[in-house]
């Protein structure tokens, strides 16, 4: 569009997943202005917009990490309450890992596993960049389904056999255990990955399920520790992707002063947001709401 400041992006050969993540990511306002200002060389290069996603925010954090290199230090319990626990452990991974990429993208999982036999309660962290949520399936066809939902089908226990079970640290056995996890510690912009592609043994299937999405006022307070209160997201960008597996396109539908715009490629045309909405939604980009936030 010119002379209006929005630019698309050409298409050089099937690249349309990589133009679509930029265009989200380029929406990202904080880490638009501190590349801009720093002048960063960027490295790109996948095949799928989720993929492709986590590379770029990993090699832009490799090349912009104020911390040298390191040794991924071993697993220790570091303090008997979860809570002390999660904090130091994201202190440490803080002294490891630090740029403007942590700062915005990262947060921290809690996985905690119990023990069908002794009953014993192990609790790990990991730190995250995106999360990848399942989508429900319906019974009937053409059924559609929230993000609440894929919420909470992902925070859901969930059930593991002895054979897909780890072992335990308590009785050493490989037992029939539960799994559950929530969102320790939430990041300024969460990804949200609806997780369309399906794998089975022969193939690779599309989920073209509607899934409804707010697109102000998100609460992910209820996927947090217990007492959270209020976690407030606004979206800001849409990945989208249309057609199949194997014949398919990404487009991006990004918020800016002037309201939604859809990146095609090169083209970039105005959007109403009752369009914003369909089945072909990918990746949702949401941005904490500070305001919300100050005041607790």
């Amino acid at each position: 569009s010119l002379g209006t400041g929005k630019v698309g992006l050409r298409n050089v050969g099937n690249t349309c997943f990589l133009n679509s993540v930029v265009q989200c990511l380029s929406h990202t306002l904080s880490l638009r202005d501190y590349c801009l200002t720093k002048a960063f060389l960027q490295e790109m290069g996948s095949q799928d917009a989720q993929e492709f996603l986590r590379f770029l925010l990993d090699r832009l954090h490799s090349e912009i990490n104020r911390c040298p290199p390191h040794r991924n230090p071993a697993h220790t319990n570091l303090a008997p309450i979860i809570e002390e626990e999660a904090a130091m452990m994201w202190r440490k991974y803080l002294e490891r890992e630090n740029s403007k990429i942590v700062d915005l993208f990262s947060g921290q999982l809690r996985s905690t596993l119990h023990c069908s036999i002794c009953s014993h309660y192990s609790t790990t962290f990991d730190v995250f960049y995106d999360l990848s949520l399942p989508i429900p399936k319906r019974s009937v066809a053409g059924a559609s389904v929230s993000l609440k939902d894929c919420l909470e089908l992902f925070s859901q226990e969930e059930q593991l056999d002895q054979e897909n079970s780890p072992v335990c640290t308590r009785c050493g056995k490989r037992t029939v255990s539960t799994k559950r996890l929530i969102i320790q510690r939430f990041p300024k912009v969460i990804v949200l990955h609806l997780n369309r592609f399906t794998m089975s043994r022969y193939s690779i299937s599309k989920s073209t399920v509607s899934v409804s999405f707010p697109l102000t006022q998100l609460d992910l307070g209820p996927y947090g520790p217990v007492d959270t209160g209020p976690v407030l997201y606004n979206l800001y960008a849409v990945c989208n992707h249309s057609g199949t597996v194997n014949m398919g396109h990404y487009t991006a539908y990004c918020l800016d002063e002037s309201g939604w715009q859809c990146y095609n490629d090169s083209r970039v045309t105005p959007i109403a947001e009752s369009q914003l909405q369909s089945s072909q939604a990918y990746v949702l980009f949401y941005q904490l709401d500070v305001s919300s936030q100050a005041r607790k």
